[in-house]
């Protein structure tokens, strides 16, 4: 389970989140057998998806965060619901090491910067709203900023990390995203930049094993923080056999029969997870007849 933290400034002119997700990644590393470059890069937009999902603050909501670098990963895609429970994939996880000097991997390289990060917001209404920008670095938190600024029009600063150890396991992973409100005076950006500053990289933060709510005061120390919530957060799939049946009708009648035929059970695999739906010939018949 990670731990996600939603602050305020008292004085109404700043809010931030923050989150841990050593034990999501380290559960997407395991799922989609990830090797470093990828266990960072989906790390972090799986934790920067967590705070914007919980962010929302819309029952039954959901966000995407997708992102298209043209890199050698491929598309990554992070989903999360309502709360911050978090899923996600990339499609070449088996990427090998790139650094940018040593313990220090290269995501943008892998991540590619010739694309777009597409943000997907399902608000509970008609038409889900899509906003998209150009990718700034592929280093996700740099996108995630632009995104706001761009998209948004609101001034924030985004901070992903996600450490990998010498076994590959995830040794730390967490962020945080802290946006000014309208009106906020220049003495309120200048210290939350002094702040960012002193505090470094946030990787060093989680390492040293601070709490999400420890990350906020650390890097807005001095300023009057009210905790609004605190909340578990963790990576969580929500498919179910009837999905899987719902995509199998979507094939259509021609090639469902063409698998009858063939004989043999189908196994799908969830792109999310690890879960395996098995279909034999005789559901498939079943699923057919009930068309």
């Amino acid at each position: 389970m990670g731990e996600l933290v939603r602050a305020m400034t008292a004085d109404g002119f700043v809010k931030a989140v923050a989150v841990t997700t050593t034990d999501i990644v380290e559960r997407a590393r395991n799922i989609h057998k990830t090797l470093p470059t990828a266990t960072a890069a989906l790390g972090r937009l799986l934790t920067a998806a967590s705070m914007m999902g919980n962010m929302q603050k819309v029952d039954n909501g959901s966000i995407t965060l997708q992102v298209k670098g043209g890199g050698p990963l491929g598309t990554i895609l992070a989903v999360a619901d309502a709360d911050g429970n978090v899923r996600g994939y990339v499609q070449h996880p088996q990427v090998s090491l790139l650094e940018k000097y040593r313990g220090k991997l290269d995501v943008g390289a892998a991540v590619g910067t010739d694309g777009m990060l597409t943000v997907i917001r399902d608000l509970q209404m008609k038409e889900p709203y899509v906003g998209s920008v150009e990718l700034v670095s592929g280093e996700i938190a740099e996108d995630i900023t632009e995104y706001f600024v761009q998209s948004e029009q609101t001034p924030t600063a985004c901070a992903l990390g996600v450490l990998v150890d010498t076994d590959q396991s995830v040794r730390a992973a967490g962020g945080y995203i802290i946006q000014l409100l309208p009106g906020a005076p220049d003495e309120v950006i200048d210290k939350i930049e002094a702040g960012i500053r002193k505090t470094g990289a946030v990787t060093g933060m989680l390492d040293q094993g601070l709490t999400a709510r420890e990350l906020l005061e650390r890097v807005l120390e001095g300023m009057d923080l009210e905790i609004l919530e605190t909340t578990p957060v963790a990576y969580k799939c929500y498919c179910t056999r009837d999905r899987v049946t719902a995509t199998l009708i979507s094939l259509g009648k021609k090639e469902l029969r063409q698998i009858v035929d063939e004989g043999e059970t189908i196994h799908i695999e969830c792109q999310f997870c690890d879960t395996i739906y098995d279909f034999k010939p005789e559901e498939i018949q079943e699923i057919l007849n009930n068309l």
